[in-house]
């Protein structure tokens, strides 16, 4: 199957369509962007923008969606800058967070003021749970059974029991 975005006169994204693969075919057999894109036109319109996106970022940098730019100098769809102080980088075309991820193995999200990765803090969910020094999150005292059944922790007999 072939993807296919429609633009505004902008070039932002305005919807994804899937084409079946026999709707790009040329008269020699060979996909074509073209006749897919004229498909699409028939289908939506003739006054209607299309480019051809994939899945698997092999056209075009990234798969387009809504929100995302279709930039014509770098043929590339651009999602949209998450925050001001990001930087487009060139070899993606993904914006960068202008300091590094931490590589602790904690979890972090961005602080657009302090322009920073700030650790989240997860709360403990019961008095008797640890938290993991590596990771910061909270971990039962005994290990959840890896038997297939569902499990719920009860904190009056700190001990996993089964969901019935």
């Amino acid at each position: 199957m072939a993807h296919f975005a429609q633009l505004d006169d902008d070039n932002f994204v305005l919807q994804v369509i899937v084409v079946h693969n026999n709707e790009c075919l040329d008269e020699n057999g060979n996909e074509s962007e073209a006749v897919g894109v004229a498909f699409c036109k028939s289908i939506l319109g003739e006054a209607t923008r299309w480019k051809q996106t994939s899945y698997n970022g092999n056209m075009r940098f990234n798969y387009a969606g809504l929100g995302y730019q279709y930039d014509p100098i770098r043929n590339a769809f651009v999602p949209p800058k998450p925050y001001p102080s990001w930087v487009l980088n060139e070899t993606t075309c993904r914006w960068d967070a202008p300091v590094a991820y931490p590589t602790t193995g904690r979890s972090f999200s961005w602080d657009e003021a302090t322009v920073s990765w700030v650790e989240i803090i997860y709360a403990q969910p019961y008095p008797s749970w640890i938290q993991n020094e590596v990771t910061g999150r909270w971990e039962a005292p005994i290990p959840i059974p890896d038997d297939g059944k569902k499990y719920s922790w009860d904190e009056p007999t700190t001990s996993w029991v089964e969901v019935i």
